[in-house]
């Protein structure tokens, strides 16, 4: 008994001690890589509600959702890839950059470049708020953007929106500003 409880001590300690501590620059990446990665698909499931997308949309970024999710799940399970860090065996493939990337594609097939653009930015900075926070390393962010970006795209087909949204570039008082008009 003294045994398993000195081993479970001295597995504990040493579990402990191979993981480092995030530095501040390393914690502002993970924080809000973890805050895109729910905003992204509540942005782009709430889309198909703001431009009255009528339930195509939302059946349609459900099934990639999903599609996605299970996906990275089972092959998390299968692969058993150490993360950088040294935390855990689910490293392989990124579930953070696989929503994302569903979620960004999404909005790049169903509404066009216009949204797309900027969409696809943001996931890929969640894709690389994953590697700064030594979460993943590239080949996992890589996976995960195909998984998500190649379920979006086979479950999503484009709405025709007849000029409904513009994405709008400018400057105010030095500022670099970006503006979404949505016409009713």
């Amino acid at each position: 008994m003294v045994r398993c409880v000195f081993f479970i001590v001295f597995l504990f300690t040493f579990c402990s001690w191979a993981q480092q501590p995030l530095t501040s620059n390393q914690k502002f990446h993970k924080t809000s890589g973890d805050v895109l990665v729910v905003a992204l698909p509540a942005l782009a499931l709430g889309s198909t509600f703001i431009w009255d997308d009528e339930s195509d949309g939302t059946l349609q970024f459900t099934k990639s959702f999903i599609a996605t999710s299970a996906t990275v799940y089972v092959m998390k399970l299968l692969i058993d890839k150490e993360r950088p860090s040294g935390e855990s065996l689910n490293s392989f493939p990124s579930g953070h950059t696989a929503i994302s990337f569903a979620s960004a594609a999404f909005f790049q097939k169903r509404y066009g470049w216009k949204v797309g653009v900027p969409a696809y930015a943001l996931a890929a900075y969640v894709g690389y708020s994953r590697i700064k926070s030594d979460k993943h390393d590239k080949w996992d962010v890589l996976a995960g953007a195909l998984i998500g970006a190649g379920f979006s795209y086979l479950f999503t087909k484009k709405y025709n929106m007849d000029n409904k949204v513009s994405v709008s570039l400018g400057t105010v008082e030095r500022y670099t500003t970006v503006g979404l008009t949505y016409r009713f």
